[in-house]
C-alpha cells in the first residue's frame, strides 16, 4: 500500500487534489493531508489531517502532491507537481505568467503535465536539467467536470432566467468585480438573470462585503473556500476578467463573457462598458458557432484529455516514475540559501493559519 501526502498552501488546492484522493482511495492506498498557510476549514470528517512536520516525518508518504510552486524539500519521498492551473498567461503572451508556469525550482522529482505544448516544454527542460522527470497526463482537478457528461447546452424551462456565473480575480490592474457591483445588482433585480458570484480569497473584502449584501432571489454568493467544480454547470454563461476559471468553465462547452480581460481571444466576448454587459451576455446564449468552435480548440490546446481520468494517470505516472525513472536521474541542486528560505516560510505559513487550525 502506498502512501501519499497533499501539500496545500492556498483554498484552491483542495479542489485539485480531492479528485486524486477519490482514485487513490479507490486503489486501496491511503491519502493524507497537510495545510500551511490558509485554512483547514473545507478538510472534510473523513480526510486525515497531519498537523505537525513531525507527524508527516512519521507519515512517510511515498509522494507528495503540491499544486504550488514550493514545497518542504525535507519531506519524505518524492515530490510531485500537478499545478494550480493549465498553461496560459495571464497579461498577455509576452508576460512573465507563463514563463514562471515553466521555472524550475529544484523541488520536484516529477511534472505531470497537462497538454502537448507544456509536456514537451518540460520534457525539454528535464533533458537539460537532468534531475526531474516528465509525465503527460492530464490535470486532476478536471475528471469530476469531464465525467459528469454535462457539457454543452443547460437545458432549463422557458420561464427560467438564465444563469450567470460571476468570478474574479484579486489585482486591481484587472480585476472586474469593483467596476461591475452596480450592473450585476441591477441584472439580478431585474428578475431577467440569475446570478452566482464567487471573489477570489484575496480580493479586499469592503467588495467582497458588497456582493454578499446583494444575496437574494436572483444571487447567490459562494465563498472562496467552497469547491466551484460543482457548482459551475448550474450555469449557463460565465462572467468573468481575467481569472483562470474561464478556461474551466469551457470544458463544460458553454460560453464565456469578459470583462477588459487581459486574455481576449475569439473563444470569448470581451467587453469594455458596464453598459455592453448584458447585451454581450444575450449574445454568448445564443452560442454562436464561430465563437464555441474556437473555445473547443482552445480547450484542445489547454488540455489533452477528455475523459475524467487524469488522477489515474497521475498515480500511474508515479508508479512509472519509481520503476523506470528514478534511478536515471542526477541529484537536485544543492540549494543551501533556498532551503533555508523554504524552512522559514514554512515557519511563517504555519504561525500565520487561522487560530482554529492549529
Amino acid at each position: 500500500m502506498r502512501r501519499y501526502l497533499f501539500f496545500v498552501n492556498q483554498p484552491y488546492s483542495y479542489s485539485i487534489l480531492r479528485p486524486l484522493q477519490d482514485e487513490i482511495r479507490r486503489r486501496g492506498d491511503e491519502a493524507a493531508w497537510f495545510v500551511a498557510g490558509c485554512s483547514t476549514a473545507p478538510l472534510r470528517a473523513d480526510e486525515r489531517h497531519l498537523k505537525t512536520v513531525k507527524e508527516v516525518m512519521a507519515f512517510n508518504a511515498d509522494a507528495t502532491f503540491v499544486p504550488g510552486d514550493w514545497v518542504p524539500y525535507f519531506f519524505p519521498g518524492i515530490k510531485v507537481e500537478v499545478f494550480h492551473g493549465m498553461a496560459r498567461n495571464k497579461r498577455g503572451h509576452s508576460s512573465e505568467d507563463e514563463s514562471d508556469h515553466y521555472r524550475i525550482r529544484g523541488w520536484f522529482d516529477l511534472y505531470c503535465t497537462h497538454a502537448k505544448r507544456d509536456t514537451a516544454k518540460f520534457q525539454e527542460l528535464a533533458e537539460s536539467h537532468g534531475h526531474f522527470a516528465v509525465a503527460h497526463t492530464g490535470w486532476p482537478k478536471l475528471d469530476p467536470l469531464l465525467a459528469q457528461s454535462v457539457a454543452g447546452e443547460r437545458k432549463r424551462d422557458a420561464s427560467e432566467p438564465p444563469v450567470v456565473f460571476f468570478a474574479s480575480t484579486f489585482s486591481r490592474s484587472v480585476t472586474a468585480a469593483p467596476a461591475l457591483a452596480e450592473t450585476i445588482g441591477r441584472l439580478a433585480a431585474s428578475d431577467r438573470w440569475r446570478f452566482i458570484v464567487t471573489l477570489h480569497p484575496k480580493m479586499d473584502p469592503s467588495i467582497v462585503d458588497a456582493y454578499r449584501q446583494m444575496t437574494g432571489k436572483n444571487l447567490r454568493f459562494v465563498e472562496s473556500d467552497e469547491d466551484l467544480l460543482p457548482i459551475l454547470p448550474e450555469a449557463d454563461v460565465m462572467l468573468c476578467d481575467t481569472s483562470s476559471i474561464m478556461f474551466e468553465f469551457m470544458f463544460l462547452d458553454r460560453p464565456v463573457v469578459t470583462f477588459k480581460t487581459k486574455m481576449p481571444g475569439p473563444y470569448l466576448i470581451d467587453v469594455a462598458s458596464e453598459d455592453e454587459v448584458e447585451a454581450a451576455l444575450k449574445s454568448a446564449l445564443a452560442r454562436p458557432p464561430a465563437l464555441m468552435d474556437a473555445a473547443r480548440t482552445l480547450c484542445q490546446e489547454l488540455h489533452s484529455f477528455h475523459d475524467g481520468h487524469s488522477s489515474a494517470r497521475v498515480l500511474d505516472a508515479v508508479d512509472d516514475f519509481f520503476a523506470n525513472k528514478q534511478q536515471r536521474l542526477t541529484s537536485k541542486p544543492l540549494n543551501l540559501i533556498r532551503k533555508i528560505k523554504v524552512r522559514r516560510r514554512l515557519t511563517r505559513e504555519l504561525k500565520r493559519a487561522p487560530q482554529g487550525d492549529r
